[in-house]
């Protein structure tokens, strides 16, 4: 898939295909995205990595989430945490209460969960590949 043909009326999860938390947080994020509005891409797939060089992200400083919403803006780290839960509204909305916090402090929060993430939960040797029900939902 090329950048020009991504979903315009989704926003994209680019995630960590190899690690435990990043791919229970897409399972989450699947189960709970009552309209649709996510589609998903692990970092390391040729399209990852085409989306990423082309919002001009430096991968050595960002390694686990990017949330993109193609052709208008993209988030990284604790930004893209809280409006990834904002747009699934309900109870998820109360994490932006966190947001009384200034950006650099929850970014430093976020930087440390993400250093210790493989110690924590554990990494994969390769990205997961969907079942064929929840295919529709990532992007190749």
């Amino acid at each position: 898939m090329e950048i020009e043909a991504l979903p315009k009326d989704k926003k994209i999860i680019l995630f960590d295909g190899v690690c435990n938390l990043c791919d229970s947080s897409v399972q989450f994020l699947i189960k709970h995205d009552k309209n649709d509005s996510f589609r998903f891409v692990s970092l390391q797939s040729d399209l990852g990595k085409k989306i990423i060089t082309h919002i001009g992200i430096d991968l050595t400083k960002i390694d686990s989430l990017v949330l993109y919403e193609p052709g208008k803006a993209y988030y990284c780290k604790s930004q893209a945490v809280l409006r990834t839960a904002n747009e699934l509204g309900g109870i998820y909305r109360l994490l932006n209460l966190v947001a009384i916090f200034p950006t650099p402090f929850l970014n430093l929060v976020y930087d440390y969960i993400a250093k210790n993430r493989y110690r924590w939960f554990g990494k994969k040797e390769s990205c997961r590949l969907p079942s064929p029900e929840l295919l529709a939902k990532f992007l190749a």
